[in-house]
């Protein structure tokens, strides 16, 4: 017989999969779905390592185990195919993006295919087809057409905002404006010159590129902004009930930062304005004793004094080059003061406003009022600028540190002896009656920044008119497109590369198209929806496919999407809600994150580490369904594991092991036997599709394939007795290890005498009158001392263990010499006899 050969074999299937569509995927009225998705890949030149695959296979193999089973699986693979890194590569090659994005879409597909999973090809998608990105944008237009009523906690139509009488028609757009979901607004962004856009906060490190290291710095940039806090309360309420890790939970919790607090107006004297500050402690108001805005606060002009101008611009130069994470971490608290001074509300006191850059604008209103006795980052700056520091909750030592825990109001005027609950109450209470403040649920999380400045992205369906007026194209002009281009490279302006395609921009008399590009986050943000019904010209997916596969019943993928990916994901599906295009509010049933496969050297596989392990290499040598088997055997799917190609061999030893078993080799042929196999074969196949199946459907696949292992061991030593083995304890075998291995499970089926594919045969059911152990282990014990162990009937009578503890050879020399003083029995685990020397 042929000895076991993955070459042959994995192609041929492989091939099979694709032509015959094993895996088409089409909605079964009343059959149960499996929506599986993956966290869809950017194609990047390097191609696919040993890490990426590793989600990939958990889902495999739970949607081949589901079709089994009976459900009907949806299983779909795509390309995230916009971003900065086939620009970059663009601008080095002179090669479009798209021709580089879909030679490497090329390659990620046959590596993906080597390894045999099981999607619907029919269903790929690249997010930048037209065909696709052509409802991104038509999103876009809904979020620009649409504004968010606090009233019913909805989207609705800005053809239903109510616009208040009298206002010219400037102050009627800016008011329509400032309600839209989608909006444009003059927001401080990190801009670098060298590459041509804006960068996040994580791409910049010490003011510079995380890419190329370039310079960076804070600029004032007018962007198209998505309102995001609209959503903040539904994006935590409806978190609860998700089946999600709870660590993923509690950084959307975080970054959202929902907190309940006060605005409240501190008076500029002999001005009419006011610096407003949001606090969740409006208790701790009388312990105010200096204000602090940030650098960028609107107001630093006007508060700064001439005397002090010179320090202050200084200080805001030097801040401006530092990153949000910097700010936040430093220890030493820096600052200027401003020369200007605020009045309290609570009790009318001059206190003088310093600008740090420990305040930012990005949380709150930019500006704080500073109570270094109850806050350790104010009593670090008072102690470093020698400002005073006045107890108002009792019960520390302020000469020591600052105090944050419970206490009463002390220093406090009407205050004095309340809780803390309490005072909050009546100083907000008081604030409200003086028109100095108010209640306010504040937010950490800002409205998602939703330009680039780049070429490949999808291009916004917005018109600019001489006028000021702003709006979307019309459905008909959608996709659009975009331009050819000779020159990608940044312009080292604010104007992006699509500026540069002047008849394009141009749309018609005093009109202009946008220029900035959508982020790459715009296309991942509703893509498993089109999986749905991806050729569908008329809308970006039927209501009746959605209604059929939605929700998601399994999404893995790595926990590095915690608050970007997966928040603007749900954001964008809660709009759709809200549009009745969706019929759940949340996207994702369940989320597992699987963990990082690093590299040999116990360090993230990197080009620049040396460290990469390519899967074509691995295949070529083992075979892709030992692959997939090692990747899950190596540890727990959620846990971070260093690879370690040796470790594949006991993998491929095990499939060569079952491969002699069903179908023999040249050194051993196989007899397949009828009839029902002996009772301890049966006991060891139940437990072993009993322990296989638990463990499928708790995602702990390296125990399942161990459970796999102990049997076929059981069923080697079976068969090297009696020189063959039953097809009723070999298929069920299969059977068993087709979800996991698949190739080599549908070689095997095949060649023992099945003509179809085994992807749709039922899963094996265990029976439990099996797995019942009918004999148990009882030790025998002397003193506490083991002194011999046998098999026994499970429920024999103590007296009947007392009788065959006396009997046993084992015990005879130590009963000669002793005398039976006590005997404690536990039915069915031991049996003690207490001796004491004879007299």
């Amino acid at each position: 017989m042929p000895k076991y050969h993955p070459k042959s074999i994995e192609p041929k299937w492989q091939k099979f999969w694709v032509e015959k569509k094993t895996f088409k995927a089409v909605p079964v009225p009343g059959k149960p779905k499996y929506y599986a998705l993956d966290m869809f890949p950017y194609p990047s030149s390097n191609g696919l390592h040993v890490g990426h695959p590793e989600g990939y296979t958990a889902t495999d193999i739970v949607c081949r185990y589901k079709r089994m089973r009976g459900f009907n699986v949806l299983h779909p693979m795509g390309w995230d195919a916009f971003g900065l890194p086939a620009e970059q590569h663009a601008i080095k090659t002179g090669t479009h993006p798209a021709i580089t994005t879909q030679s490497n879409v090329d390659n990620f597909r046959r590596q993906i295919q080597a390894l045999g999973f099981s999607y619907d090809w029919d269903r790929e998608i690249s997010t930048a087809d037209p065909a696709y990105f052509k409802w991104t944008q038509w999103i876009f237009k809904q979020l620009f057409e649409h504004w968010y009523d606090p009233a019913i906690q909805k989207a609705r139509p800005i053809a239903a905002l109510a616009v208040p009488d009298g206002l010219t028609q400037e102050e009627k757009r800016a008011f329509i404006d400032s309600h839209r979901l989608a909006y444009l607004a003059k927001v401080p962004v990190w801009w670098c010159q060298d590459l041509g856009t804006v960068l996040a906060n994580e791409e910049v490190i010490d003011g510079k590129s995380e890419r190329g290291n370039f310079p960076c710095e804070r600029r004032p940039m007018t962007q198209w902004v998505l309102r995001i806090t609209a959503y903040a309360d539904r994006l935590i309420d409806e978190l609860e009930p998700l089946d999600w890790p709870e660590s993923i939970k509690s950084m959307q919790r975080h970054w959202i930062g929902r907190s309940t607090g006060a605005d409240v107006d501190f008076a500029l004297p002999d001005s009419d304005l006011n610096l407003k500050i949001f606090t969740t402690r409006p208790d701790t108001l009388f312990g105010t004793t200096f204000m602090v805005v940030a650098p960028e606060h609107p107001l630093i002009e006007t508060l700064t004094t001439p005397e002090q101008k010179g320090a202050v611009e200084q200080y805001r130069k030097a801040a401006a080059a530092k990153s949000d994470l910097e700010r936040g971490m430093e220890k030493q608290k820096t600052g200027v003061f401003t020369g200007s001074h605020a009045i309290n509300p609570v009790n009318g006191e001059r206190l003088p406003v310093w600008t740090a850059d420990y305040v930012m604008m990005g949380y709150g209103t930019g500006a704080i009022m500073a109570v270094p006795a109850h806050d350790e980052r104010d009593y670090a700056f008072a102690k470093a600028h020698g400002l005073r520091i006045i107890e108002v909750v009792s019960g520390g030592d302020i000469s020591q540190s600052a105090y944050t825990g419970d206490g009463l109001l002390v220093n406090s005027g009407f205050l004095d002896g309340m809780a803390m609950e309490a005072a909050k109450t009546a100083v907000i209470g008081k604030l409200e009656a003086t028109g100095q403040g108010k209640a306010k649920v504040q937010y950490r999380l800002r409205d998602w920044l939703f330009s680039r400045q780049r070429y490949w992205g999808e291009p916004f369906p917005i018109v600019h008119s001489e006028n000021g007026d702003i709006h979307a194209v019309p459905d008909a002009e959608l996709p659009i497109t975009l331009p050819e281009v000779e020159d990608y490279r940044p312009t080292g302006t604010f104007e992006p590369p699509l500026g540069k395609a002047k008849s394009w921009m141009a749309y018609g008399p005093g009109q202009r198209r946008e220029s900035n590009t959508m982020p790459q986050w715009a296309g991942s943000s509703w893509y498993f929806l089109r999986y749905l019904d991806p050729y569908n010209t008329e809308k970006a997916f039927d209501a009746d496919a959605e209604r059929y596969w939605m929700p998601v019943d399994l999404y893995i993928g790595g926990a590095e999407h915690a608050v970007l990916h997966l928040l603007y994901a749900r954001f964008w599906h809660k709009f759709l809600f809200d549009l009745d295009l969706v019929s759940q509010p949340e996207p994702f049933a369940k989320l597992v994150n699987q963990g990082l496969i690093l590299g040999e050297d116990g360090e993230k596989m990197s080009k620049s580490r040396g460290n990469v392990v390519n899967p074509d290499e691995v295949i070529e040598q083992y075979g892709a369904d030992a692959m997939r088997l090692y990747e899950m055997f190596m540890g727990p799917l959620e846990r971070q594991k260093p690879w370690q190609t040796a470790g594949i061999e006991g993998l491929w030893r095990f499939l060569n092991k079952v491969w002699r078993l069903a179908i023999g080799d040249d050194r051993q042929d196989v007899s397949l036997l009828e009839g029902e196999p002996p009772a301890h074969l049966l006991k060891g196949l139940h437990k072993a599709i009993q322990k296989v199946q638990e463990d499928v459907e708790g995602l702990r696949f390296n125990t399942a394939i161990s459970a796999m292992m102990i049997y076929t061991g059981e069923l080697t030593e079976y068969a090297e007795k009696s020189g063959g083995v039953y097809r009723a304890a070999i298929e069920p075998l299969v059977l068993l290890l087709a979800p996991f291995a698949p190739h080599i499970a549908e070689e095997i089926w095949q060649a023992i005498g099945h003509a179809d594919t085994l992807a749709y045969e039922s899963w094996p059911v265990f029976d439990p009158a099996f797995i019942v152990d009918h004999e148990v282990e009882v030790v025998f014990q002397t003193g506490g001392k083991v002194r011999a162990r046998e098999q026994l009937p499970k429920g024999l009578p103590l007296s009947e263990l007392e009788k065959l503890g006396r009997e046993h050879p084992r015990l005879q020399e130590y009963f000669a010499t002793h005398d039976v003083v006590k005997v404690i029995a536990v039915p069915d685990k031991l049996v003690n006899f207490v001796l004491k020397p004879k007299a």
